[in-house]
């Protein structure tokens, strides 16, 4: 899949737009680096720390997310491609601390792979980002139980873009 391929998102797909008051280079920046991602990436309430951060396709974004009181949870990105402040394609998964793939540890069920298609567009100043998130590689039942977290996935896209909002404010 190439930058350029721009087709309809896949069926069952979810999908979120914001739009946030800052250049396109600023929020491009926000995803780009890791100091810049661990200020904002993740549900409101949740410390990131970086454990690997390598923003190449073929790199990984490998994290550990925690909750006040709660367990830790590591997660990674593996990019797949990154055209410079218009698009990044990755494959998002729950991790161990070796970065290798494990299940959600909440529910078996979840698709071991979500690909996550985010595309910058900036308007007088304004950037928009649309993300789209699709089972990958996943059985039917699996891709069932995604299709019913819509509402979890809106709110935690939600809180996440709330984050980049205040993060990208607090940098002007």
């Amino acid at each position: 899949m190439s930058a350029n391929d721009r087709t309809a998102p896949p069926k069952g797909s979810f999908v979120i737009s914001r739009l946030f008051d800052a250049p396109r280079a600023q929020v491009w920046k926000a995803w780009s680096l890791a100091e810049e991602m661990e200020s904002w990436w993740g549900p409101k309430g949740c410390v990131i720390e970086v454990a690997r951060f390598e923003f190449r396709p073929g790199g990984f974004f490998h994290y550990a997310m925690q909750f006040p009181g709660g367990p830790r949870i590591w997660g990674r990105f593996l990019y797949r491609d990154i055209a410079a402040q218009d698009r990044i394609l990755w494959l998002n998964s729950f991790s161990n601390e070796g970065c290798g793939i494990t299940r959600a540890p909440f529910d078996p069920l979840i698709p071991l792979e979500i690909l996550n298609d985010a595309t910058f567009a900036e308007n007088g100043g304004k950037t928009s980002v649309t993300l789209t998130a699709s089972p990958h590689g996943a059985a039917e039942d699996e891709t069932r139980v995604f299709a019913g977290m819509f509402a979890s996935l809106n709110e935690g896209y939600g809180g996440t873009f709330d984050r980049l909002a205040a993060a990208l404010a607090k940098a002007r």
